[in-house]
């Protein structure tokens, strides 16, 4: 996720100057526009991995930016950095679009968390994880224990992935719908366990179900030890 190419879309200097040092020291490549013209010239031409959008532009409106974000490249994440806080505000511009919404004044460190959560959704690490015998290969989409493969679905594999990046991490339903399903998507919450349940039979030949645990009043979580 570090790398990332992010353009921040924002009229003004101070504003863009700060998240400019503060991203670019956390390893982020850091495009500027301030209108939404030049956004626009920057996502056709250049890869971008997600934008800080901002509502208010000289030149015309973020969402109006955000209306053809979401034609033309409808994966790109965005997340809307503005001073419109009534809720109807926050309401359309996630009614657009919008994957997050932070309001101004904001704290860099809660946009970091914010931008790196959504890029762990959107971009997942792709580096091997290894816990015991089990092995996941984002790269390939394989999983396997020891030598012996595992044939997952797709939701099966993502969901194993996201838990294998956050170990003895307990997350709720909602949280795993909206990491694993994402937050666009429209599914009850027993759907969760319906998927933890086929995970886990297929876990279960290897002696290894038990490592994805159930916390009563919680949620799940998925430990190193059974």
């Amino acid at each position: 996720m570090k790398h990332a190419k992010i353009l921040v879309v924002e009229d003004d200097t101070g504003i863009q100057d700060m998240l400019k040092f503060s991203l670019s020291a956390e390893g982020y490549s850091i495009d500027q526009a301030f209108t939404v013209k030049q956004a626009w010239e920057i996502i056709q031409n250049k890869a971008v991995d997600l934008v800080l959008l901002d509502w208010m532009l000289p030149d015309n409106s973020g969402i109006d930016l955000l209306h053809r974000i979401r034609k033309y490249h409808s994966m790109l994440p965005v997340i809307m950095v503005t001073a419109k806080t009534e809720e109807e505000d926050r309401i359309l511009g996630l009614d657009v679009g919008a994957d997050d919404y932070v309001t101004k004044p904001f704290s860099v460190r809660e946009l970091s968390s914010r931008i790196q959560a959504l890029l762990r959704r959107t971009m997942p690490d792709e580096q091997p994880l290894q816990i015991g015998e089990l092995h996941l290969d984002p790269t390939s989409h394989r999983v396997k224990v020891g030598d012996s493969p595992m044939e997952l679905s797709p939701t099966e594999f993502r969901l194993l992935h996201y838990f294998m990046l956050n170990i003895d991490r307990v997350f709720t339903r909602s949280q795993l719908l909206d990491q694993v399903w994402g937050s666009q998507v429209y599914v009850e919450e027993r759907t969760v366990d319906v998927h933890i349940r086929r995970l886990r039979k297929q876990l279960a030949p290897y002696g290894i179900d038990s490592l994805l645990q159930t916390v009563h009043g919680s949620g799940y979580r998925f430990s190193r030890h059974s």
